[in-house]
């Protein structure tokens, strides 16, 4: 009981003021991007919001995958190397992560394919400012008129298209297309729509404004909890040290992750990329949050070590 208060507090102490007040009813938003884009689908061959990033690993991220059911309302339309997901709640849509701009088109293609209407979707939950993850966000938003949903936290990096500067992986760089108008959600949260009811999971550490969203879809009646948790994966530019004084919140905040991970009801497990969370496109196995959470432990943990290792030769 106390470990849980001491893991609510810290979280608590990352969240902002303003909330996200869920029975509200949504509001369209259009994107803010980078000087010269478009708020409409250019004419030529040139989009702005969906300008490909010719990173390194973007073939494999985004090699294509056939939309999937994974239970009940829950389906996934993204790739091989980035989840996205889609949640059908009866009174519209929510999609979960963007990933790079250029898979923008392909995202709504496979919603469209599933035979849904990129047009019903209302919010898009973002897991963390990252590129990989957040780039594709401007472009969905324009061209389906949803509302953006993030943490206070993340929603300072998805305004700034760029890594915040307490990010680990600062160093590395990268812009995307930026969002301003975004809806900010607390920990702990709900988000209302239709039947489904999606809860916002602070999970600090990959970044410090990393949320995961859990919700609750059936079949009849068999009902089966799903978390779309943040990545967890302790990665670090050249030079980053988790070990310094100043990384002490990044530490503290994967510390209190574990905690929330191992604690979340958890039946069926996706992450922002799947190969994090097991084989597959997602994990049903039991305890698939918990071993989720102690794979980044053992890493943070021999990362730890060898850091203070290097420091004491």
């Amino acid at each position: 009981m106390i470990r849980s208060m001491a893991v609510a507090a810290f979280i608590a102490s990352l969240s902002a003021t303003s909330g996200f007040d869920a029975e509200q009813p949504y509001q369209a938003t259009g994107p803010r991007a980078d000087a010269g884009a478009s708020q409409s689908p250019p004419h030529g061959n040139d989009d702005p919001l969906t300008r490909p990033m010719e990173v390194e690993r973007a073939k494999t991220w985004l090699a294509p995958l056939p939309p999937e059911k994974i239970f009940g309302n829950t389906y996934l339309v993204g790739f091989a190397g980035l989840s996205v997901a889609l949640i059908d709640t009866g009174a519209g849509l929510v999609l979960i992560d963007g990933a790079l701009p250029q898979a923008a088109p392909a995202i709504l293609d496979n919603v469209r394919s599933l035979g849904f209407d990129p047009a019903d979707i209302k919010f898009i939950l973002s897991t963390e400012p990252h590129y990989d993850h957040s780039g594709g966000l401007a472009a969905l938003v324009r061209d389906t008129g949803a509302t953006v949903v993030a943490s206070a936290r993340g929603a300072d990096g998805l305004r700034a298209g760029a890594l915040l500067e307490d990010d680990p992986q600062l160093a590395y760089g990268g812009v995307w297309p930026r969002v301003t108008q975004i809806r900010v959600i607390e920990d702990g949260e709900e988000l209302r729509l239709g039947h489904t009811t999606i809860t916002a999971h602070a999970t600090p550490g990959h970044t410090l404004g990393s949320m995961s969203w859990g919700w609750q879809a059936c079949e009849a009646q068999n009902c089966k909890a799903i978390v779309f948790a943040s990545s967890i994966n302790p990665v670090a530019a050249s030079g980053y040290r988790y070990s310094a004084p100043s990384s002490a919140a990044i530490v503290a905040g994967f510390m209190a992750t574990y905690d929330r991970l191992d604690a979340l009801p958890c039946d069926i497990l996706i992450s922002p990329h799947p190969d994090n969370a097991g084989a597959g496109r997602y994990n049903d196995k039991p305890d698939a949050c918990r071993i989720y959470a102690d794979r980044s432990r053992g890493l943070l943990s021999n990362k730890l070590a060898s850091e203070r290792e290097a420091a004491a030769n």
